[in-house]
């Protein structure tokens, strides 16, 4: 009897940014924006509290 082939899963990446689907770029790219959207948050933060004890 022949082994039979495997499958690959959907959606899984092997290896390098060359097999990166429209799901891989989209995730990606949210994460980035997260992560700009939180140092943005963090330095508006420090900004208000500096002002506020500043201010004193």
């Amino acid at each position: 009897m022949a082994p039979t082939p495997r499958r690959r899963r959907r959606g899984k990446v092997t290896g390098g940014s060359a097999g990166v689907g429209l799901a891989g770029r989209c995730n990606a790219v949210l994460k980035e924006h997260k992560t700009r959207l939180y140092i943005l948050g963090r330095c508006v933060s420090m900004l208000l509290c500096w002002h506020h004890h500043d201010s004193d």
